[in-house]
């Protein structure tokens, strides 16, 4: 399916791009394109891989002029490029905004106008039951999507999306977080042990973003069920894999915007979602503004349903999280040497 195309990754030297590029610089595709606006990220990665079927634009998806130049010629797109800092956010929302909203736009509108094949918008779980200004910045992504979605010909176009929880080990996630915190003999600082969150790897991720740029339509939304763990046992099972028994745990009290668990998959997004086993799809409503046909399809029972979250899915005890966290191929090899040397790169 990638052979001789062109894939472009906005946002590409995140964590994600970084993901993706370890997969699919292996595989005979035509060329990747990596946007973004980091020039000192880009030029780390050029140097880091250096490969000749990697290309690299500088732009902005704030900027539809630096998209527009970036689409041209591209088959497929991974729209990764976010602010996803829920602190940040709180405190700058009209930049949430302006990144993860109208810079969404902009990529659609240029994928629409230069003819690309499949888009996948790459979103999080704080978009449902949203209550920072990431989350509500991420909801507001998913509607544009799939209202962009709608009417267009899926033989020249399909647009969709993934949802996915915290990823381990991502920048700015607590994993690196706190083997930096041991390595410098500072205390483990945590928000809330009870806190629970979603554990899945970047391939995770990769394969999620994989499987809806496969299987997904016009509008759908694709989630990835995932067990969950408490930040508290994720604090304790790095120390006891790091063989510091003794380290001590702070606990500082939530940050802005932040919620005790995350929701994949709201109540009315679970009542109409289909399960692919792995994977859940939630189709888009397409229904049109003629509201009397609202009152035509019945009434579903939402009594009995619940959402899909973190405190709901399954949960791992202290020895499934230590098991999951070596998962993340840099712990792995801090465990395995026995040394807090090595550091966290492009994971």
């Amino acid at each position: 399916m990638f052979k001789n195309k062109v894939l472009l990754i906005t946002g590409g030297t995140g964590s994600f791009g970084n993901a993706v590029l370890k997969r699919f610089l292996t595989m005979d595709i035509g060329e990747i394109r990596i946007f973004s606006r980091d020039e000192k990220k880009q030029d780390d990665m050029r140097k880091k891989y250096n490969h000749p079927k990697l290309k690299f634009y500088l732009g902005d998806v704030r900027d539809p002029q630096s998209v527009m130049n970036a689409v041209r010629g591209v088959d497929f797109i991974f729209h990764a490029a976010a602010l996803k800092q829920v602190p940040s956010c709180e405190f700058y929302p009209l930049e949430a905004v302006k990144t993860n909203v109208l810079g969404t736009e902009n990529v659609l509108e240029a994928a629409i106008q230069c003819g690309v094949s499949r888009v996948v918008c790459l979103s999080t779980d704080k978009a449902a039951y949203p209550i920072n200004a990431m989350g509500i910045s991420k909801a507001m992504m998913e509607k544009v999507m799939v209202a962009k979605s709608r009417n267009l010909d899926s033989n020249k176009i399909i647009i969709c999306g993934t949802r996915y929880g915290n990823v381990m080990a991502s920048r700015g996630s607590v994993i690196p977080l706190f083997v930096n915190q041991i390595r410098n003999n500072q205390p483990i600082t945590i928000t809330d042990p009870n806190m629970t969150r979603f554990m899945m790897t970047l391939n995770d991720a990769v394969d999620l973003v994989i499987y809806a740029f496969t299987n997904g339509e016009n509008g759908d939304i694709f989630v990835q069920k995932a067990p969950a763990s408490t930040v508290g046992d994720i604090a304790r099972g790095i120390i006891e894999l790091l063989d510091k028994p003794d380290h001590e745990i702070k606990v500082i009290g939530t940050r802005h915007g932040e919620k005790l668990y995350e929701a994949l998959l709201t109540r009315e997004e679970r009542a109409v979602s289909i399960d692919h086993g792995d994977y859940f799809r939630v189709p888009a409503d397409t229904r049109d503004l003629n509201y009397g046909k609202y009152f035509d399809q019945g009434n579903i029972d939402m009594e009995t349903l619940v959402d899909y979250n973190s405190h709901n899915t399954n949960r791992l005890d202290l020895e499934g999280t230590k098991k999951v966290l070596l998962r993340v191929e840099t712990l792995r090899k801090i465990v395995e040497q026995k040394s807090l040397d090595i550091l966290f790169e492009g994971e």
